[in-house]
């Protein structure tokens, strides 16, 4: 491998830690985050949404590439809306969890500890104690929406640096790598205070709002932004 491949390889790699960071990647993983109630839960749901976002780009981005296609410009702005709708959802389901959280008091070995549920009731008043973890699978999920939304740049981005398919296949693989590394890097600072705050049931819920609101707020203006000033709606219409 020459000095420039490795260069740019490496700067694919770089590129990938940058766009984990973006505001609608990190927003998105931070509602699941928020739920969870130990640190490497919070780190595992980036890792997930990194694999699930590199799975995407990698297939779809290889296809195009082979095809010598790109995405048309309605689709391409369509699966960005599509981000938008799932970010305010992950918002709304943020905010609903919220109104569930209870303390509970448990006696072990005759220390009294503080444990912090969300609670499920049904027509009769039963409920469940769930301890809610990050949701792996949804993590890998939103990880695939956002790839498939952002295959597009990255076609063009690796067209624009390597020479061959199979440059470009190892590229993609760096940028994805990269992209585990800055959202794993980033899901576990945001973690810390949800972690800290689990036996605090009003600061917790606070910061469960909260990140449950700006889910909710930012995917409005996201839609907001592709449909009037970017032209989504007049392409649709």
């Amino acid at each position: 491998m020459d000095t420039t491949l490795f260069s740019v390889l490496a700067l694919g790699f770089i590129l990938g830690i940058r766009h984990a960071i973006e505001p609608d990647h990190v927003i998105a993983v931070s509602t699941i985050a928020s739920q969870s109630k130990k640190l490497w839960h919070a780190s595992l749901a980036g890792v997930f949404w990194g694999i699930g976002h590199t799975a995407t780009l990698f297939i779809v981005g290889i296809i195009l590439i082979l095809m010598k296609g790109e995405i048309p410009e309605k689709w391409a702005m369509s699966l960005e809306f599509l981000v938008g709708i799932m970010l305010v959802y992950l918002g709304v389901k943020t905010i609903l969890s919220f109104k569930n959280i209870h303390v509970h008091k448990h006696a072990h070995d005759g220390d009294e500890h503080n444990h912090v549920h969300a609670h499920e009731h049904d027509g009769k008043h039963k409920h469940k104690h769930q301890h809610k973890h990050s949701s792996y699978l949804k993590s890998m999920f939103i990880g695939l929406v956002h790839g498939l939304a952002g295959s597009g740049a990255i076609v063009i981005l690796t067209m624009s640096t390597v020479k061959s398919v199979w440059e470009a296949a190892i590229y993609i693989l760096l940028f994805g790598v990269g992209t585990v590394v800055g959202m794993l890097f980033f899901t576990t600072i945001i973690g810390i205070p949800f972690v800290l705050s689990v036996k605090r049931v009003k600061i917790s819920s606070t910061l469960v709002f909260t990140m449950g609101a700006i889910s909710t707020f930012f995917g409005i203006y996201y839609m907001y932004n592709l449909g009037v000033n970017e032209g989504l709606f007049n392409l649709w219409f």
